[in-house]
């Protein structure tokens, strides 16, 4: 199993792996418009990256990089494909690749009330076995709160929002809330 991670996404093909991956891995309140990430991504203020093992489409990350900060805004792993180890070496290509810099991610709380508690406790858990800690703040992004977890330092407020204003511009920044909570 030797994963690569690819940023041309141009095949059309492609795309609509990832996006048909995207509408089904993620709930409709935590994901940005499909539009907009790939429209970021297209002028260099993301980074859509298709995973593969060899030449098979396996799943896909979505990064947002400012100065030494990256933000792991998705991953997700292909449906029949997932309980193969694909995520924890999906993981390891994106720490091998943004080295240099504080990885950092925002996770489902783990709310006991939650229909998927399990759930959000196993991705925890994952996160945790592939190097990730739990950090000392909260990202709320429009009407959803997260946990946030990150791999070589804390991410400030400040850090935060010029990260997001950087990715999203400051016109739609100012009409998205998208903010760290600190602990």
């Amino acid at each position: 199993m030797e994963i690569t991670l690819n940023s041309d996404v141009s095949n059309k093909t492609i795309r609509k792996k990832i996006k048909k991956l995207y509408l089904t891995a993620f709930p409709a309140e935590e994901r940005a418009p499909f539009f907009l990430i790939m429209s970021k991504a297209r002028n260099g203020n993301g980074e859509m990256l298709a995973a593969y093992d060899g030449e098979k489409f396996i799943g896909f990350v979505y990064m947002v990089c400012y100065k030494d900060l990256a933000y792991l805004f998705y991953l997700a792993v292909e449906g029949g494909e997932r309980g193969k180890g694909y995520g924890g070496k999906i993981l390891s290509a994106v720490k091998e690749k943004y080295s240099e810099k504080r990885i950092f991610l925002a996770r489902e709380q783990l709310d006991k009330n939650a229909e998927n508690y399990s759930q959000r406790v196993s991705r925890r858990n994952f996160y945790l076995h592939n190097g990730f800690t739990d950090l000392p703040c909260l990202i709320k992004e429009a009407s959803v709160v997260y946990d946030v977890m990150g791999i070589g330092g804390s991410v400030s407020a400040e850090e935060y929002d010029a990260l997001i204003t950087a990715w999203i511009g400051k016109f739609l920044r100012k009409i998205v809330d998208m903010r760290i909570i600190e602990k």
